[in-house]
């Protein structure tokens, strides 16, 4: 069995979830939102009295391959519809700024023009202060992709440390060319 896929999902009280085996589709509501995730016809998902769980039909490499995925993203549907998920970015550089407009933001990444960026429809920019970006929603994957979106556009330099980074990353700053003695 694999060690992700057997261990049982707990449902808050706070979360209904809906399992629809004709159409293999598992949708998940609670107080921030809703979710809604297709599994194969290998797996199947399961709910008692508040605890679920994914079982597989059969000991096939594929169906072992998908175990442990659905019942993770099926507990991360139910970890974001009522907690939420975050991811933090700050801005290292002279003149690095973001500010919120509506529900977008705007950067200054020493560009000749500002970014705007609009957040898809589930996730929202919060800036607590004028070099931190945190980027909130319900699906993990979808808040994880518009955080790397942003620190792509500018990527830490490795010489200067200057860019937009995730809060916590380690930057291993290289060394510049050194002088030689004959010059």
């Amino acid at each position: 069995m694999s060690k992700v896929g057997k261990k049982p999902i707990i449902v808050p009280g706070t979360v209904s979830i809906d399992i629809d085996q004709e159409s293999r589709v598992v949708k998940v509501k609670g107080p921030k939102g809703e979710l809604s995730q297709v599994f194969p016809s290998n797996i199947d998902v399961v709910i008692d009295d508040g605890i679920m769980e994914v079982k597989r039909q059969n000991d096939q490499k594929r169906s072992k391959m998908l175990h442990g995925l659905i019942r993770a993203l099926i507990a991360n549907m139910v970890e974001g519809v009522t907690n939420g998920f975050s991811k933090r970015l700050e801005l290292n550089g002279v003149g690095y700024r973001c500010k919120i407009e509506g529900r977008s933001i705007s950067l200054s990444l020493g560009f000749s023009h500002p970014i705007v960026i609009e957040p898809p429809e589930t996730i929202s920019f919060e800036c607590p202060a004028e070099t931190i970006i945190e980027v909130k929603g319900i699906d993990k994957h979808l808040v994880g992709q518009v955080a790397a979106n942003i620190r792509k556009l500018r990527k830490p330099d490795p010489y200067k440390n200057k860019g937009v980074k995730y809060t916590g990353e380690v930057l291993i700053k290289k060394a510049g060319k050194a002088l030689g003695k004959g010059a």
